[in-house]
């Protein structure tokens, strides 16, 4: 059978947040500005005109946001970007301010060497377009992973990861603890009487910080990841598929705002 036949027959999901002025950015990084420089009167056509920074909506995080040697995102080829993966749904154990831990993630769906892993914190329901919409928790509260995920996904040599929040940091272990002291306060209470540590000794700084950036995007492991998950995610929970990060073919660009696909093969 051509292999156009069975692609039919293979449905395509969108795990894109909704992009718009209205779109939060990442905390102190520039929201998108947008303008019609000329319309269909007198000139016939519509054009518009757009500054913002790569950290807006569903973006891929590249190797050169924190790596000054890493590749730019031309530079990653499509069989990094699309591929087999998984999605796993934690949002039954997701808390302002959780972890969650390798386990949490296999007790839950079978991750294979080399796969993409997307990551459904529940917290995606907070997004600026979402009825539930809450822009400080889906920034500044979201759950981030232990610091034995750093390792895993290493050994696992997972493609890339998805996140459905801000960050795939704990919003913790990124500069918001210093940004938001309320917040870092609020965290540590809970972090005690959850896990009976505090927030210093969980995330210790200067040696975790941001790890989901440090410590895997540099080579030989060059683990990147989106951020800003959503669209029809909570259709495809724990489920494998294969899947798909389209961003501009930008050369220079140290992350980029993309699409992010998930087809169902199995089907």
């Amino acid at each position: 059978m051509n292999i156009l036949d069975l692609w039919k027959d293979v449905k395509t999901y969108d795990l894109t947040q909704n992009l718009s002025h209205l779109t939060p950015p990442w905390p102190t990084y520039e929201p998108l500005q947008i303008k019609f420089f000329k319309r269909l009167s007198p000139h016939g056509a519509n054009g518009q005109l757009i500054t913002t920074s790569n950290h807006v909506g569903t973006h891929l995080d590249g190797p050169l946001h924190f790596d000054t040697a890493g590749r730019d995102i031309a530079s990653l080829p499509l069989d990094k970007l699309v591929g087999p993966g998984v999605v796993v749904d934690l949002s039954d154990i997701a808390e302002d301010y959780g972890i969650y831990t390798p386990k949490d993630i296999t007790d839950r769906v079978e991750v294979k060497k080399g796969d993409i892993l997307i990551i459904n914190t529940g917290y995606h329901k907070y997004g600026w377009d979402q009825p539930e919409a809450d822009e400080r928790r889906y920034m500044l509260r979201h759950p981030g992973p232990s610091m034995d995920f750093i390792d895993w996904i290493k050994e696992m040599e997972i493609k890339w990861i998805g996140v459905d929040c801000g960050s795939a940091d704990h919003p913790m272990n990124t500069k918001i603890r210093e940004w938001e002291p309320g917040e870092a306060l609020q965290a540590d209470a809970y972090l005690q009487e959850k896990y009976g540590k505090a927030l210093e000794e969980i995330y210790s700084w200067p040696q975790t910080y941001q790890a989901m950036h440090t410590k895997v995007f540099p080579k030989p492991y060059e683990i990147i990841h989106a951020e800003n998950v959503g669209g029809q995610l909570n259709e495809v929970l724990n489920r494998r598929l294969i899947i798909g990060c389209f961003p501009w073919k930008f050369v220079g660009g140290e992350s980029s705002i993309c699409r992010i696909l998930a087809f169902d093969t199995e089907s």
